[in-house]
């Protein structure tokens, strides 16, 4: 079974900066595309960003040129580089790989970010 976590969330303040990282034990990451997903208060969970595993990257329009995705299949992990965060970028931000979303939509205990005005 594959475990996602996340790490690297905190309290901002608008127009700062947070790394977000994620760990994913098992073999299938390096086969994955891997996306970041946020979870505002009282709101549906919604794709943030993703990367497949040539390295190509989509975001949401609400992020472009603020967010970027990376991966490090070496370590398993994937990376949200969030700058000049917003008040409206508060919530859990999860990740996940599409194969595991497929095949259990399982998900790890996801990372708060929570920016200030």
């Amino acid at each position: 079974q594959v475990q996602l976590v996340e790490s690297g969330g905190g309290l901002v303040q608008a127009g700062g900066s947070l790394r977000l990282s994620c760990v994913a034990s098992g073999s299938i990451f390096s086969i994955s595309t891997m996306g970041w997903y946020c979870q505002p208060p009282g709101k549906q969970r919604e794709l943030v960003a993703s990367i497949s595993t040539g390295g190509s990257t989509k975001y949401a329009d609400s992020v472009k040129g603020r967010f970027t995705i990376s991966r490090d299949n070496a370590k398993n992990t994937v990376y949200l580089q969030m700058n000049d965060l917003k008040p409206e970028d508060t919530a859990v931000y999860y990740c996940n790989s599409d194969i595991v979303k497929a095949l259990s939509d399982s998900w790890g205990q996801g990372t708060q970010v929570t920016v200030s005005s």
